[in-house]
């Protein structure tokens, strides 16, 4: 086992001396060309990692784990943690399908042929390196598989979350210009089937370019069988554009001859992954090659402290960076064992489900939204499912998706991890866009003090500032925009799919010489960095600019509330003012005017006089992403009574539906003076408001 380094030292010599701490970091990676030079800040619009350098992901993922690596060449650079041969009948993706009951253990060995063969039936199909292949699919190893098949040729894979519809999907299509679809006959979701080949085909009638030459259909227990021709009198309905031939998954691998890895320049792109949230054309994230493996193989020892043969579940999609980085790459790069989950954090069937697979697993790292947190807190408050299972593999659970708030931190240690006081929690803050995390406390390399609201400390290669909006910096304490001085480390995108000038329009321009995130923060006098939310969050009442994340963070410390949302709607008088709408615990009992005090009391006593809680909402449930982020945004223009569209990545739209409803009848409510309700009051007075 590689001693620990310390936390301090590193991160100095990665700001200091950055070429020779990614240099040393490289060695963890198998090169066909070992890069010569480390950084090229010369390149545009970005500096690139490795330039000279060639290797291939898939191999460093699969290939170098089953091989006996006692050549001088395979063990050449090699730490304790590096690559490692053997490990061929060691599982490296364990599938665990809580909507089907079905389990899967693939280990090294077979992870690669079934990549290798996917591969090579992608050559047979006319796939080559720099071709583009859409990924439309749940949560099955065939998408992993896919996945690491297309790094295998070169391939640029482009996986769209499978909840996404047809317009999203034809936006992608139509930015990628896909060759080659891969898809299912569908996906499944408590109490609900969703198809998927009708949604492909209305994707392509939508889609202005050409169709893919092929798409690929993985037929799946319990939908009907898909069968299409290249003929359209087969598509009653359709267009001609969408005359690609289908195939069935095993009929098209039938007989492929494995594909071997083809080295690739360290800047060849990886992957695209669109930004979610995103309107009009979307933001394809490129990923490259040689950066992304050593930043990723990096952080699973110094953030995670996850190698070979440890077990690691991260409760992501594929379709978002989360499951991109920790549940398909980064575990298979330093030989530890990834779970793959389909289903819930409740209902399927109850709130125990993540905690059944820690135990029958031997998960010793748990990666999970705070939102799914607030969900099983929600429905078992004592955590009383957690603990009939055996957690005693555990040894961290990280949060990331958007801020683990101190009421749900205090939750997962005190309740949820009450009898495990050596296994942390760790919340850690990374974007679509940098791939990996910013800022976390480095298990990997020294454990540091939990500080509940907070990050934790900037990650080793992230400069990261906080400026004012004239590119100031601020002092200690004082909230402001969170910027990444350049260049990037590894692993952070190199650019938007095609657009060099909406990338530096959209990241670079605001303060030049930094990297926009669009977030809003403070350190404090440790360095330790409190993420608020994003800039645009900021709620401007009477001339002083509030943190609707501060605020939430007050309103969530009251017991009887289960998860919050602060927005801030317009004003005559004060500009904004703000509102919280409210999602109570299960077992809440509370009068609305006594929470409503109590409330306000809190958000004045945390944040100053200032800080005047205009009113308390109390709705069933917030409006989320599929990916656990609240729709703000969204609130706040129905609030304000804007004009909305629904959100392609909302999770569920009767949510939406139903705030809406809420606040017009509230609205209505006010506008008539013989009604019982006022324009601050959400419920009569004295009513105990139950969820």
């Amino acid at each position: 086992m590689k001693a620990k380094q310390e936390y301090r030292p590193t991160y100095q010599t990665s700001l200091v001396d950055p070429s020779d701490f990614w240099r040393s970091a490289a060695d963890s990676i198998t090169w066909d060309v070992p890069p010569e030079t480390i950084l090229d800040s010369t390149a545009r619009p970005t500096a690139r990692w490795f330039p000279d350098a060639r290797l291939n992901t898939s191999y460093n993922a699969l290939d170098r784990h089953v091989r006996d690596l006692t050549s001088e060449e395979d063990s050449t650079g090699a730490d304790s943690l590096g690559p490692t041969g053997g490990r061929a009948d060691q599982p490296a993706l364990i599938y665990d399908s809580a909507m089907t009951g079905a389990t899967r253990v693939y280990t090294y060995a077979e992870l690669l042929d079934e990549v290798a063969t996917f591969a090579g039936a992608m050559l047979r199909l006319g796939v080559r390196t720099g071709d583009r292949v859409v990924i439309y699919m749940p949560m099955i190893p065939e998408a992993v598989v896919a996945m690491l098949a297309c790094a295998r040729i070169g391939a640029v894979h482009s996986v769209v979350f499978g909840g996404f519809a047809a317009h999203e999907l034809a936006a992608r299509i139509d930015d990628a210009q896909p060759v080659l679809i891969v898809t299912a006959s569908g996906g499944l979701e408590p109490n609900k089937r969703v198809e998927y080949p009708p949604i492909v085909l209305q994707a392509l009638d939508l889609a202005r370019i050409a169709a893919p030459r092929h798409v690929v259909v993985k037929q799946r227990p319990g939908f009907d069988v898909i069968r299409f021709s290249l003929s359209t009198e087969h598509l009653p309905g359709h267009t001609e554009t969408v005359a690609a031939q289908w195939l069935d998954w095993s009929d098209m691998i039938r007989d492929a001859e494995p594909a071997d890895p083809v080295p690739l320049a360290a800047t060849d792109p990886l992957y695209i992954l669109y930004t979610s949230g995103t309107t009009g054309k979307p933001k394809g994230v490129v990923r490259d090659n040689g950066g992304h493996a050593v930043a990723l193989a990096w952080s699973m020892r110094n953030i995670y402290d996850v190698g070979p043969g440890r077990v690691m579940l991260t409760t992501s999609d594929i379709g978002w960076v989360v499951g991109h980085s920790y549940i398909v790459y980064a575990p298979l790069l330093v030989g530890a064992t990834t779970v793959l989950y389909e289903g819930k954090p409740v209902g399927t069937p109850d709130a125990s489900a993540f905690w059944r697979l820690v135990e029958r697993h031997g998960v010793h790292v748990m990666f999970t939204a705070p939102t799914a947190l607030r969900a099983i807190r929600r429905a078992d408050p004592d955590a009383a499912a957690a603990h009939r299972h055996d957690l005693s593999t555990l040894r961290a659970l990280f949060c990331a998706g958007e801020r683990l708030d101190p009421a749900t931190y205090e939750w997962a240690r005190d309740t949820l991890l009450a009898d495990r006081p050596d296994c942390p929690v760790v919340d850690h803050w990374w974007q679509t866009e940098t791939g990996w995390p910013i800022c976390a406390d480095p298990l990997g390399l020294q454990e540091l003090p939990i500080k509940p609201g907070s990050a934790s400390v900037p990650v080793p290669g992230y400069r990261l500032r906080v400026l004012d909006y004239e590119g100031d910096a601020v002092p200690t304490g004082t909230e402001g925009n969170i910027v990444i001085g350049l260049p990037l480390p590894p692993g952070t995108l190199t650019g938007l799919w095609g657009d060099d000038e909406r990338f530096t329009r959209s990241y670079l321009s605001a303060f030049p010489g930094h990297y926009l995130t669009g977030d809003s923060g403070y350190f404090d006098e440790d360095g330790y960095l409190y993420v608020l939310g994003r800039s645009d969050d900021v709620i401007n009442m009477a001339g002083h600019r509030l943190s609707a994340g501060g605020i939430e963070a007050a309103v969530a410390g009251h017991p009887a509330v289960a998860e919050c949302a602060v927005i801030g709607v317009s004003d005559e008088l004060k500009g904004q003012r703000p509102i919280a709408y409210v999602v109570l615990k299960s077992d809440a009992d509370v009068a609305y005017e006594r929470l409503r005090e109590e409330l306000i009391a809190r958000v004045r006593e945390q944040i100053g006089a200032i800080a005047t809680l205009h009113d308390v909402v109390i709705v069933q449930a917030l409006p989320k992403t599929r990916s656990g982020k609240i729709l703000r945004r969204t609130m706040r223009q129905i609030a304000s009574g804007e004009t909305w569209e629904m959100p392609a990545t909302i999770e569920d739209p009767a949510v939406l539906v139903a705030l809406e409803d809420q606040i017009l009848a509230a609205r209505a409510d006010a506008a008539d003076p013989a009604g019982e309700v006022t324009d601050n009051d959400s419920a009569p007075d004295g009513e105990t408001v139950a969820p």
